[in-house]
């Protein structure tokens, strides 16, 4: 009897570390959810978190100061333990506090560690680099209007611009309550952006729960959606040369980009 060839997708595992604000209820579940989508592409994928001290988020020096190297470090030393492939901040810290807080994060880490890593906001601008939009990006939060600014002068500052019209915040500060804002406020915010000329949009922080809504916004208005959640594991996964285009119809265009 012949012997028949396999047709089975051949497996590749990895182990994802994430850093998570401890008082993020959001991306965890979320992620999970991108995650089992992997498996259609041959793709076997474990999550592992740890998390560190964040309970809210405005431009204040004691804001500032949880995100400190060292205690996000001791996560991602925790993560080590495991033997984790690849670690990812998924976070957006480095939005407002400066590009370069994320790029000595991950430097420290493999540093440390010996493991490669990302961020949510890292991943973003490179995928931003490769774009050919550069200057109709939108911004959407749950942060209060002064911490939008700065994510706004700091994107200026690589060669993003965000004009203040294309900007919106649902001016909270407990990061705890970002979970809570309701589908229909994010669809209004999306809906300003692109009144004013929005191609991207970029769904700042990791505690909202917009990720799931990011095809339905793409089909609607023929935009990009960035969703921080979302990036941070395109990062992870391209860093780690893993295909992860099948969750481009179910979670955003950019998962397909070959850039």
């Amino acid at each position: 009897m012949p012997i028949m060839e396999s047709t089975s997708v051949p497996r590749r595992r990895a182990r994802l570390g994430v850093i998570v604000p401890s008082s993020n209820t959001t991306l965890e579940p979320i992620t999970q959810q991108m995650v089992l989508s992997l498996a259609q592409k041959g793709i076997e994928a474990s999550l592992h978190f740890a998390r560190f001290r964040v309970t809210k988020i405005e431009l204040s020096e004691d804001s500032t100061s949880q995100f400190n190297l060292e205690p996000m470090l001791e996560a991602a030393r925790l993560l080590a333990d495991a033997k984790v492939d690849i670690i990812g901040w998924s976070g957006t810290s480095a939005s407002w506090l400066g590009f370069s807080t994320d790029e000595t994060l991950c430097r420290m880490i493999r540093e440390t560690t010996g493991i490669p890593a990302t961020s949510s906001v890292l991943a973003m601008r490179d995928y931003l680099v490769h774009s050919v939009v550069t200057e109709d990006i939108g911004l959407v939060t749950p942060y209060v209007a002064q911490v939008n600014a700065a994510i706004c002068d700091n994107f200026a500052r690589e060669g993003f611009p965000i004009a203040e019209t294309r900007s919106q915040c649902s001016g909270l500060t407990t990061n705890f309550d970002f979970a809570a804002v309701p589908e229909e406020e994010l669809d209004a915010m999306v809906a300003k952006v692109v009144e004013h000329g929005g191609r991207i949009i970029l769904i700042m922080c990791t505690n909202l729960a917009a990720a799931q809504r990011a095809v339905f916004w793409e089909k609607e208005y023929s935009v990009v959606v960035l969703d921080s959640v979302a990036t941070v594991l395109y990062g992870m996964l391209r860093q780690l040369n893993m295909d992860a285009s099948c969750l481009a119809i179910t979670w955003g265009s950019f998962f397909g980009s070959e850039s």
